[in-house]
């Protein structure tokens, strides 16, 4: 009996496993619970977040619109940044690009209302001068004080001011002690920003004669005043306007600064007609295509008799090509490698140069009574090849304009159609379908796939085609002889080895007139990269006017540093030129 109890278990062993059993399964039902509760609080209030936002975003949008400010909203700022109003540090929020004031998400309908922003129009104090404009911290990297010249900004904290319009920065114990000296100089930027008290006595103004506003007006702002106007594309290339669009506007007044995807380029001219006849400039950040824009848009203000209000312009490469810009100085595409302070002084420091505009008039075969397609043309005319692969590339952009945001893959877009045309060579024999006149005379053509006619020295995204390479190369082109360049390539490979200095076009001639006949079929075409497929026609390109420019002659625009020097000389004889500066604008400078 004894051993038979030994081999049964007792009922205490069987009450000990059965608690050891429910105390895990709780333990197991405890870390699941606190799992699921880890989990699901989380996801439910991202779920919370993600539902309240759109609400947030449609009430800031509500009052971004209403505002004077230029907010905009940011879930992340690019360095330590402080709220201007409870001035605690911020991870995101809104900016104004006018005056620089931050602001954190709970306190931007506080800081609309009690941090005023830049004022486009003011008037002066009794005394003549002009104020300052202080806004406190988050001062400009690298900033001194203008009193006691050491660095500003560097406490963790939001600490020391800048004034929005000349951009001087001074410690919290050093504003008293600025402040009782004087006005505002408007800093080194003064001769090219609109006083606003300039626009306010303008605004006072009952008659509205030119030479009110330069005899009376222009001479408060000094003999040198010439003031920049900013028109920027913010669709172009890579995508770099809007961003070039707040640094303007926080160095210049904002009236000076326009978007052109808000407001069309005719419109913003006319603020030309309010400051001193051939007074002002105009930088155009943008590709060629928005160059031309703008220049059209100048050449409707001749037409209505305001040729004196004519501006200069130049150029900031946004866009893909960008041959005018390289011809012209200003290189083959700005990616923020330059500081804005460095713009607006190589504006300043620029060269006036002339440089031809043409017309090229399309009349359809059959269609002689209807009226013909007429062209602005300042880079480039082409049939063939190149103009195919700009065609392709503008439908595949048409489509999917999202996917072009990069400088980087629109050139490989063209690669891939360029290599694809090598293989399947729709433009050849062109010679067999065009016939080719220079000033009248009839030019026998090789067996060629295409035909550029050039008026400056670039084309393809920084290649001198005219100039070519090897033992014998051709005198460097200008922009003001009155002279196309027209030469044929034998295809789209024959197109690459030029670009790589590995071949030269056929140089078929200058002239002042070019006619060129499509017998037959359909051919793709282009004028300054606006590409589209022609059938049988008459193209005649003339002589429409001459633009001003600035050239800027600082930087080497190609690796050639040799013959960088002449080769893209604008005008033949460098001393003739007009300086940017203003008051120097002599009246044999003006268009023809």
């Amino acid at each position: 009996k004894l051993e038979e109890r030994r081999e049964k278990p007792g009922l205490g062993a069987h009450c000990s496993l059965d608690m050891d059993g429910a105390v895990e399964s709780r333990e197991e039902w405890t870390l699941l619970l606190w799992t699921g509760f880890a989990v699901l609080v989380p996801v439910l209030i991202t779920l919370w977040c993600s539902f309240q936002r759109p609400k947030r975003k449609v009430q800031l949008k509500d009052l971004f619109r209403k505002s004077k400010h230029g907010w905009h909203y940011t879930d992340l700022f690019n360095k330590p940044t402080y709220c201007c109003v409870c001035a605690q540090p911020i991870l995101q929020g809104a900016f104004c690009d006018c005056c620089g004031v931050c602001a954190d998400e709970q306190c931007i309908p506080r800081a609309d209302i009690t941090l005023a922003c830049k004022e486009i129009m003011a008037p002066l104090r009794a005394d003549g001068s002009f104020n300052h404009h202080w806004v406190r911290g988050n001062v400009p990297l690298a900033s001194y004080c203008s009193v006691c010249k050491q660095q500003c900004g560097t406490q963790p904290k939001l600490c020391d001011y800048r004034c929005v319009w000349c951009q001087a920065t001074v410690h919290d114990d050093c504003k008293m002690a600025l402040s009782s000296e004087g006005q505002c100089d408007m800093g080194e930027f003064h001769s090219v920003i609109i006083p606003p008290q300039y626009l306010h006595q303008v605004n006072n103004l009952r008659r509205r004669h030119p030479d009110e506003y330069c005899k009376v007006l222009a001479v408060a702002c000094g003999s040198v005043w010439s003031p920049l106007l900013v028109l920027a594309n913010t669709r172009s290339g890579n995508n770099m306007g809007e961003v070039l669009l707040g640094e303007f506007r926080t160095r210049l007044n904002p009236v000076q600064v326009f978007d052109l995807s808000d407001i069309t380029p005719a419109k913003a001219l006319q603020l030309c007609t309010l400051l001193p006849p051939g007074g002002a400039c105009v930088l155009v950040c943008g590709g060629d295509g928005t160059v031309g824009w703008v220049l059209d848009a100048i050449d409707a203000m001749k037409l209505k008799g305001q040729d004196q209000f004519i501006p200069r312009v130049t150029i900031l490469p946004l866009g893909t090509g960008n041959d005018l810009s390289n011809s012209l100085g200003w290189g083959s595409g700005y990616a923020g490698e330059i500081p804005v302070e460095q713009l607006i002084r190589n504006i300043m420091e620029a060269e006036l140069v002339k440089m031809d505009r043409w017309k090229v008039q399309v009349v359809s075969k059959g269609n002689y009574f209807r009226k013909p397609k007429v062209l602005s043309m300042n880079n480039y005319f082409s049939v063939g090849p190149d103009a195919l692969m700009a065609l392709n590339f503008h439908a595949h952009r048409e489509k999917t304009p999202s996917f072009f945001s990069s400088r980087i893959i629109n050139k490989a877009v063209y690669f891939l159609y360029g290599t694809k045309d090598c293989l399947v060579q729709e433009c050849k024999d062109l010679d067999k379908r065009v016939e080719l006149e220079l000033d009248g005379e009839q030019v026998a053509l090789p067996s060629l796939e295409g035909i550029i006619v050039c008026n400056v020295g670039y084309w393809g995204g920084g290649c001198r085609l005219w100039e070519g390479m090897g033992d014998e190369p051709y005198p460097p082109t200008r922009l003001d002889d009155g002279l196309l360049e027209v030469v044929g390539v034998f295809g789209s490979f024959h197109c690459a080895q030029i670009q790589v200095k590995l071949a030269n076009p056929v140089r078929l001639g200058q002239a002042h007139t070019v006619r060129l006949v499509l017998k037959s079929s359909r051919m793709p075409m282009q004028v300054d990269g606006e590409p589209w497929a022609q059938g049988p026609c008459t193209i005649t390109i003339t002589h429409k006017t001459q633009a001003l420019m600035l050239y800027h002659s600082a930087e080497q625009t190609d690796d050639e540093e040799s013959s960088a020097s002449e080769a893209e000389e604008p005008s033949g004889n460098r001393g003739n030129h007009a300086s940017c500066a203003p008051g120097t604008l002599a009246k044999s400078s003006l268009p023809q």
